[in-house]
């Protein structure tokens, strides 16, 4: 069952190495269904290179094993922790990505001063605060940060980046990482002047229209 979302999911995590967020096998990115509202996730401990949608673990909302013959991310809990308290949210994906993570180890956000990342999420990335490991403090710190965005750092632990499916979220992780690293070589320089709320949403709303092939009309096509 859910051969699609499997296919997805599997594909969206084999993204996190190729992008220089994960090593080994840390990090994990999940989906899940809208119509019966299980999840799929990736195994626990196992390399992003063996990777299949055939090894891929389907869960219920209370993590009861529906499909597959291994063990579920041990960061399961989390993710099941925020599907159940966002409706809205169909894709989940966790990185410990180098530069975003140095904000998280300073208990800092990234601001909002590049226009990629608010295209994104429209906002700065906040940081939680310490959470015990496990998945309900774990779930309510990303819970209480986000208030109803799309990326969170969680203090001295990593990224977690949420989206409409699995696809997005891991698009977020990637660009949040991005932003991370460029915000990172020009605060070196001194300080760095964040966007205004209002061109914040203007970006945020422009993206939204005009992105992708579905948005907005090619100009001189």
């Amino acid at each position: 069952m859910l051969e699609r979302l499997k296919q997805e999911v599997c594909d969206q995590n084999l993204e996190l190495p190729r992008a220089g967020l994960v090593v080994g096998s840390g990090g994990n990115v999940s989906g899940r269904d809208p119509e019966t509202g299980l999840v799929v996730i990736k195994p626990s401990g196992v390399k992003f290179s063996k990777l299949t949608p055939e090894t891929m673990v389907v869960v219920d909302l209370d993590g009861n094993i529906v499909e597959g013959e291994m063990k579920p991310s041990v960061d399961t809990g989390i993710h099941l922790y925020i599907y159940r308290h966002r409706e809205d949210v169909l894709g989940i994906a966790h990185t410990h990505s180098p530069y975003a993570t140095s904000f998280a180890a300073r208990g800092e956000r990234i601001p909002a001063v590049l226009t990629p990342i608010t295209h994104m999420i429209g906002r700065d990335v906040p940081c939680s605060r310490y959470a015990t490991p496990g998945e309900v403090d774990t779930g309510q710190a990303i819970i209480e940060a986000a208030q109803g965005g799309w990326a969170v750092l969680v203090k001295a632990h990593g990224v977690f980046t949420m989206g409409k499916s699995a696809t997005e979220a891991t698009n977020i992780a990637m660009y949040l990482e991005e932003a991370a690293f460029t915000t990172h070589l020009a605060m070196l320089h001194g300080p760095v002047e964040e966007l205004s709320q209002e061109e914040i949403d203007r970006c945020y709303n422009w993206f939204r229209k005009n992105y992708g092939q579905s948005g907005g009309k090619k100009v001189n096509a």
